[in-house]
């Protein structure tokens, strides 16, 4: 909402005259609102604009031989001004290109030594054989409109010589307001008006309070719906058609962003600005019988005026008459009825509509409006009326209509809404103390009526103020025009002996893991596309595929909450490699959304009573599963190049890594095998497990991707990627992770090199290995895997460093060798391992 600083004073007179409009925006910022900025268009323009009269035009085009029209023209720019000597005295000689005007016109003048918007400087200079002493302005060159068809001619009255930029409101400020959904109200000068007057603590003159138009016999209007319920109209005959809209309503159009079409809608405009009730005219020679508000009818269409032709669905709330749909209610009229050139007779339309209803209507269509946006915040229902009068008496005193003695005031006002509370409840919430003097003050303020009976207090909403239906919201009214900085500031004081949960610790404890490895923690937003899916080539049962859909997406191309973490980790990828980083190594943890097939829908509680116990163990069965995922992404180098030689490329080996990585810092150990799942390549993929007391329990995947998935994609070549359950990971690690134990005695190393065949996998191998060396058994690593003719087709040899540590003594040759037999004895046992010769 655009305010200019002029209007504003209209009904806060008492503002002082020094204020600026910075400092009224300083104040009611501090009272709630949101202003963006603070325009003042004259700041960009310097140096004399004046105010001057046309006295004489010599057209160049045909003298000089021009190809286009040209004229010098003498201009009276009043005495201070004007040329005193030789025979220009008493005018300015300036050469223009513009045919809007004639001798006799008034219009704007820049002087040399004046610079216009965007650094443009007057000056004097010679030009089509003529010294131009100045320029002639059109709006566009005074940053005041866009059209440039023609320079400003203003009224034979205005004084020549006057600064102009008095004149075109250019000395003005225009407030910018952010209004949020639950001030409906500030959406008009009324509303602005209104709070500027409070934080000054000084007279607001309602503009609503000038009076409303007599109800009677005026045009039937028939409300066939709930969500219209109040609706007046007035005729207005005898309209002068080509009646101009006059400057000063076309200046506060355009400083409040809007564009002037015509007297009639202008009016319209104006009015809506004013008060904040949107209104709408119809030209009465085309209706057809009575309006009737109602929903829309199966196969219904309407043309609105924007000339789309619209489908109407059921939910759609119309403005009818015998011929059909002639408005979309509260957004848009219609084509079939709209003002025209020829109009002499309106009816006008200020009516009052449900805001849900609007904002649906106005979303369902694509058609955001002016007066959808009021609407759907809320609009005085007691504004109808008032707001038909008023564009009543500015349609006859600008085009000359007359207005019916009675109109229709079809409906009437809801039920007021009326709070009880605790007369120390703003005090209760502020933390401070706020005397029943001032509670009741802030509350006339705001418009409300109050009583207080005892400790109670009774307070019946202003009908502007439909946000007001709690207690909670009285006192936000009361303390918000205290000021917000008068609350104490004071810090919750923690319970002792508490902190984070044993699983946040764990979760942490993982992401330090993977952000010490080099991985950067990344947060993607939790919406994919259902053809994401195709992309990363998941058959058709495979229960990723199926995906809860939100009813209202942020994006219509992404409706479906995610499965996995892998599709918002690709695209974060590719915009970084969008934007130059080549190698990356990205992690996220977050949670996937997992439907279960055949769950009963969610009961829908009325929202006026708290839902039951029943209700709410439905709602919560109706949830999908949410567990934690935890998954990365890694591409380009691993390890960089420099002095020490080449940099190495992340591998597979790098995903399995990753993963084995966060389960250590879980205080899980995971299990490693060959596995085949969709997006990874399937022979270079591992499917990733943990032990638990059922047995084991698969967790994830890691590996190489699809070529196909990584043309789809568009990643680079052999791009990796794990992903974990993450919740399943950390209740295998028990939440405790134990530190290793330090001994200051002696290493005893002992290496084995096992055959096996060549379907055994390591994990295996090693597992019983493990199993066998028993306590003394510090740690274990594969190191080298051989197949080859000297140990037989089908065979392969594992190499595997066995370390061996006592705690508290040095071990004996026979101790190390005794410990390493029994782990080659176990693995011979558990997977039919024979030393390699």
């Amino acid at each position: 909402m655009r305010a200019p600083l002029s209007w504003i004073r209209e009904f806060v007179p008492g503002l002082p005259a020094d204020v600026t409009g910075r400092q009224v925006a300083e104040r009611i910022i501090a009272a709630g609102l949101e202003v963006e900025t603070v325009d003042a268009p004259g700041e960009a323009v310097t140096g004399p604009l004046v105010v001057g009269r046309v006295l004489s035009i010599v057209e160049l085009q045909e003298k000089l031989k021009l190809k286009k029209p040209i004229r010098y023209c003498r201009v009276d720019v009043g005495p201070e001004h004007n040329e005193t000597e030789g025979d220009g005295a008493g005018s300015r000689g300036i050469v223009c290109g513009a045919r809007n005007f004639a001798e006799g016109d008034v219009v704007v003048v820049a002087l040399p030594g004046a610079v216009l918007p965007g650094g443009f400087s007057i000056a004097a200079r010679k030009t089509y054989v003529h010294i131009s002493d100045g320029m002639i302005c059109s709006e566009a060159e005074l940053g005041i409109a866009g059209d440039a068809s023609g320079i400003i001619v203003l009224p034979a009255s205005t004084p020549i010589g006057a600064d102009a930029k008095g004149v075109l409101g250019l000395d003005d400020e225009v407030l910018d307001i952010a209004v949020t959904p639950d001030r409906g109200y500030a959406l008009s000068i009324r509303g602005v008006a209104r709070e500027v007057a409070t934080a000054y603590d000084v007279e607001f003159v309602d503009p609503a309070g000038r009076g409303a138009m007599t109800a009677g016999d005026g045009y039937e209007i028939r409300l066939g719906d709930p969500a219209c319920d109040r609706f007046a109209a007035l005729a207005i005959t005898g309209v002068d058609p080509e009646a101009p809209s006059p400057d000063w309503l076309r200046q506060r159009l355009q400083q409040c962003g809007m564009r002037p079409i015509s007297l009639a809608v202008d009016i319209s405009n104006y009015v809506m600005l004013e008060l904040g009730q949107p209104t709408h005219a119809y030209d009465l020679a085309k209706l057809r019988g009575p309006i009737v508000v109602r929903r829309a009818r199966a196969g219904e269409k309407l043309e609105t005026l924007d000339g789309a032709t619209r489908d109407l669905d059921p939910e759609d709330l119309l403005i009818t008459d015998d011929s059909g749909p002639i408005g979309l209610a509260g957004v848009m009229g219609g084509a079939s009825t709209e003002i025209s050139g020829t109009t002499t007779d309106v009816l006008l339309e200020a009516a009052h509509f449900d805001p849900v209803a609007i904002a649906r209507a106005a979303r369902r269509h694509k058609l955001p409006s002016e007066a959808s946006r009021r609407f759907e915040r809320g609009v005085d229902p007691a504004l109808g009326p008032v707001a038909a009068l008023r564009f009543a008496q500015l349609l006859a005193e600008l085009g000359g209509g007359t207005a019916a003695a009675t109109g229709t005031d079809a409906g009437g006002l809801p039920a007021p809404t009326t709070i009880t509370l605790a007369v120390d409840h703003p005090t209760r919430v502020a933390g401070r103390e706020l005397d029943q003097a001032t509670v009741l003050r802030r509350l006339a303020q705001v418009g409300a009526e109050t009583s207080v009976d005892g400790t109670t207090l009774t307070v019946t909403a202003p009908t502007w103020r439909p946000d007001l239906t709690d207690p909670a919201d009285v006192a936000e009214e009361v303390l918000r025009l205290e000021g917000y900085d008068s609350i104490p500031a004071a810090l919750p004081a923690a319970p002792a002996g508490r902190g984070l949960t044993v699983a946040q610790q764990q979760r942490r404890r993982v992401g330090r893991a993977l952000a010490g490895a080099g991985l950067v923690e990344v947060l993607c937003y939790p919406f994919v596309a259902p053809g994401v899916w195709d992309q990363l080539g998941l058959e058709a049962d495979d229960p990723r595929r199926v995906a809860v859909r939100l009813a209202n997406p942020l994006s219509d191309a992404e409706p479906d909450m995610r499965t996995s973490l892998l599709p918002g980790l690709f695209s974060a990828t590719r915009r970084n490699l969008g934007r130059g980083s080549v190698d990356l190594a990205l992690y996220e943890i977050g949670r996937v959304y997992l439907p279960t097939r055949g769950a009963p829908p969610a009961p829908r509680p009325p929202v006026t009573r708290r839902a039951t116990p029943d209700e709410l163990a439905a709602i919560e069965a109706a949830l999908p599963a949410q567990p934690r995922h935890l998954a990365a992404v890694l591409t380009g180098l691993r390890e960089p190049a420099g002095w020490w030689g080449p940099g190495r490329t992340a591998g597979w080996e790098d995903a399995i890594e990753t993963a084995r990585i966060a389960a250590a810092a879980a205080g899980a150990e995971l299990i490693v095998r060959s596995g085949a799942s969709a997006p990874w390549h399937p022979g270079r993929c591992a499917a990733l497990a943990v032990r638990t007391p059922g047995g084991e329990h698969l967790v994830g995947h890691a590996g190489e991707l699809h070529p196909r998935v990584i043309g789809a994609l568009e990643l680079p070549a052999r791009t990796v990627a794990m992903e974990l359950d993450l919740d399943a990971l950390l209740a295998a690690g028990g939440g405790v992770v134990e530190a290793p134990a330090i001994s200051s005695f002696p290493l005893a190393s002992q290496d084995v090199a096992l055959v096996v065949d060549a379907a055994v996998p390591a994990a295996e191998v090693e597992a019983a290995l493990r199993s066998g060396a028993g306590g003394l058994l510090e740690s274990i690593r594969l190191f080298d895997v051989y197949t080859g003719e000297r140990i037989g087709e089908g065979r392969k040899s594992l190499a595997f460093a066995l370390r061996f540590r006592a705690p508290d003594r040095t071990l004996t040759v026979e101790e190390a060798t005794a410990a390493r037999d029994a782990a080659v004895a176990a693995a011979a046992a558990a997977t039919g391992a024979v030393l390699r010769g």
